[in-house]
């Protein structure tokens, strides 16, 4: 276990279904395994269950908290996976659009991969931004205002605050390692 992340706290947000699994879990392990403190919150207080692929159905997390319970200023960085159910349903829902909003208003790194950019659409954070997604997210994306590109991770500081994405499970290392060094600057 490595202590690169010691100190660092960082905020996974997912609704309860949906969630791609490796999406939430390689993250969450690999910081964790960095030494940061990672904290879940979901939508409700309730069992997530993730998926793998949006189709087949893999285990079900117990999240720590709640979307509405948490604060941007309390955590270094903000990771949003995917899974097209999971970001369809966080883009939806007030509190999780305020906590993407708090913390590009106060510097707090944003993490996304795969369809997490909706959420960020949705709290008008990709205006300007140069990023990834899954593919089918590009049209949304681009009518948003950012300038979409097909790379396993990109990372954009301009506008004041550093956005890290990735397009799939696929480019999960890149984009652990790209968070990694983002808390380690």
């Amino acid at each position: 276990m490595s202590n690169e992340l010691s100190g660092k706290r960082i905020l996974i947000v997912t609704s309860n279904a949906g969630v791609e699994h490796d999406e939430l879990i390689v993250p969450r392990d690999r910081l964790r395994e960095r030494g940061a403190q990672i904290t879940h919150a979901a939508l409700e207080d309730s069992e997530v269950r993730t998926y793998e692929h949006d189709l087949e159905p893999s285990e079900t997390v117990r999240p720590d908290t709640t979307v509405d319970s948490v604060s941007a200023d309390a955590f270094d960085l903000l990771v949003v996976p995917g899974g097209t159910v999971n970001a369809d349903t966080l883009r939806t829902d007030s509190a999780a659009r305020k906590l993407v909003q708090s913390c590009t208003e106060n510097d707090v790194p944003v993490a996304a991969i795969c369809h997490g950019p909706w959420l960020l659409i949705e709290a008008g954070a990709v205006a300007g931004k140069t990023l990834t997604s899954y593919p089918s997210l590009r049209t949304d994306l681009v009518n948003a205002g950012a300038e979409w590109v097909d790379e396993q991770m990109v990372r954009d500081d301009a506008a004041g605050w550093t956005l890290i994405t990735s397009r799939k499970p696929d480019d999960l290392p890149a984009f652990v390692d790209a968070i990694t060094a983002r808390l380690s600057e």
